[in-house]
């Protein structure tokens, strides 16, 4: 057996492709939309990849069904109750699909979403303990799934906090001990709260560390799921309907345009976004007035999708040979629509003079001395998790994925933002400065230097 975990770490998106060595036959689960990786390893395995599972409509990324089935001509398969607007296979639970002496076995595993199933994987046919199960947005190292986001399509986050609980207690653990924990996802991700780190673990370690499966009544369950979680961002909706949909897919290259500084001013002025990847340390020395900051070095398209919305017209800005990078993973959250990247902006920001722009970032002492200020607003981009673990009083809280739709509440006058390490704060300042807000500061490692430094001092 082959079982070979893709794990992608700006999305803590895990996929898998699963392959028979005596037969030659492979299946890939969740994958992503760039499918280069899969078709090499199949192809140097000797493997060909005929069918692919999605253990469920996923919200945060593109899956690449259709990009492997138009390559390979593999089936696309789902749970029973999945509906899409293309050819799929309905996989039943217990069904089970022979890849010769590797056995795969489909597993309802509702409450995530309605459709969710779980992939029970043996090494041979019949083996009383499987080696492994695929566990989708179901069951994760530390957490379960989050069941609020298939409101998106109508499903009422109860009653799949219900049937999670059922999902997780009478399918998942009936498990026996030593079977492998294989999820589709991992620490940071937006589909749980307390994701681990670790990419795979056992039934026996989550039936004894994870604090989300502990013995406890389904209403007490249903009351833990479903607070503090973190914020949806809004591209989470329109992924989930891409999802369904028969929609277009990426080639197997793509070459972003190179834009001259007239090129881009001239797609700003029929309404594109301007988007600077470079970290919040370069972007402070210099930006066109209006871009928003995403770093590439961060969660670079999770956050994106925060602050930019699914059918703006993109132009990129990064530093030399990592534009394409940029256009892919902005690719894999569906945000296709990507004008081209700026040739050589350090030397066209040196030609802007009054439509370039600098950032303001300070340390904790001179962030403390602006807070005490009455006029500023202190603003916490954090999500409620984070913030539950400690907060600067005084603080408005509005997390960073619901910013651009909440920013009226933010009062006039001087801005302080914080994150927690300074990163999404530099994302949260630039947004805020694209909506019109004129004075706005962000703490330089966020509120894990101000915490540390405050208790330093016994404050």
């Amino acid at each position: 057996m082959i079982l070979t975990q893709y794990y992608l770490g700006c999305l803590s998106h895990g996929s898998y492709l699963v392959g028979d060595e005596t037969t030659g036959q492979a299946i890939v689960v969740d994958p992503r939309r760039d499918i280069d990786e899969y078709l090499a390893d199949a192809a140097a395995n000797h493997l060909t990849i005929v069918g692919v599972i999605n253990t469920h409509f996923h919200a945060d990324f593109v899956a690449g069904h259709l990009e492997l089935a138009a390559a390979t001509g593999a089936w696309i398969g789902y749970g029973a109750r999945a509906e899409a607007a293309y050819e799929i296979r309905h996989l039943a639970n217990g069904e089970k699909i022979s890849l010769g002496e590797v056995e795969l076995e489909i597993l309802d595993t509702p409450g995530h979403t309605w459709e969710s199933v779980s992939v029970i994987v043996r090494e041979h046919a019949g083996d009383v303990v499987p080696h492994a199960v695929l566990t989708g947005d179901t069951l994760f190292i530390g957490d379960v799934g989050r069941p609020d986001l298939a409101a998106s399509v109508g499903a009422d986050p109860e009653e799949l906090a219900r049937a999670l609980y059922v999902s997780i207690h009478e399918a998942l653990l009936a498990l026996p001990d030593p079977v492998r924990v294989l999820p589709a996802h991992g620490a940071g991700s937006a589909c749980g709260k307390n994701l681990s780190d670790e990419l795979e673990s056992t039934i026996g370690d989550q039936r004894r560390n994870n604090a989300s499966v502990q013995p406890m009544s389904e209403i007490d369950f249903v009351t833990m799921i479903r607070s503090g979680q973190p914020a949806i961002p809004g591209y989470f909706a329109v992924d989930a309907m891409i999802n369904r949909s028969d929609h277009e897919i990426i080639g197997a290259t793509r070459e972003l345009a190179p834009l001259t500084l007239t090129d881009v001013r001239a797609s700003v002025e029929r309404g594109a976004h301007v988007l600077d990847t470079r970290t919040p340390e370069f972007f402070a020395l210099g930006h066109l007035v209006g871009s928003v900051n995403v770093g590439l070095d961060g969660r670079f398209s999770e956050t994106a999708g925060m602050v930019i919305k699914h059918d703006d017209t993109i132009v990129i800005i990064a530093e030399a040979g990592r534009e394409d990078e940029a256009g892919m993973r902005l690719a894999r959250i569906g945000f296709d629509r990507v004008a081209g990247y700026l040739v050589d902006p350090v030397q066209a920001f040196s030609e802007l003079g009054a439509v370039a722009q600098t950032g303001a970032r300070v340390e904790v002492e001179e962030f403390d001395t602006l807070r005490s200020s009455d006029a500023a607003t202190i603003l916490d981009v954090r999500n409620p998790g984070e913030v539950e673990q400690g907060a600067i009083p005084g603080s408005l809280r509005i997390p960073l994925a619901e910013l651009s739709a909440r920013h009226a509440e933010i009062p006039d006058g001087p801005v302080l933002i914080h994150c927690a390490g300074g990163w999404r704060s530099s994302v949260a300042a630039s947004a805020l400065r694209g909506l019109g807000h004129a004075e706005v500061t962000d703490l330089i490692g966020g509120y894990n230097a101000w915490a540390a430094q405050h208790a330093s001092v016994g404050a």
